[in-house]
């Protein structure tokens, strides 16, 4: 993902930017491309489950590889997941 498309390009989503999770609920990593990202390239398009949250930002706990690491992510670049029961 490099590139938004041209209508698009430079907008937010105050919907997104908004957004409130709840503790546990799991969500994946989408790089919003308008704002600057604060975590490694690498964690686009990982899950994760929230943990906490500090100010505006989530705690997000994400297992890499086999150690499970926080990371610090703003809400624009998170989406909720659906979990089926």
């Amino acid at each position: 993902m490099r590139r938004k498309n041209p209508k698009v390009r430079g907008k937010i989503a105050f919907s997104k930017y908004f957004q409130e999770f709840k503790d546990g609920d799991k969500v994946t990593v989408i790089r919003e491309l308008s704002i600057p990202a604060n975590f490694p390239g690498k964690l686009q398009g990982r899950t994760g489950q929230i943990e906490g949250k500090r100010g505006r930002i989530y705690i997000v706990k994400i297992k890499d590889q086999e150690k499970e690491k926080k990371f610090l992510i703003e809400p624009i670049h998170l989406r909720k997941i659906k979990v089926l029961k």
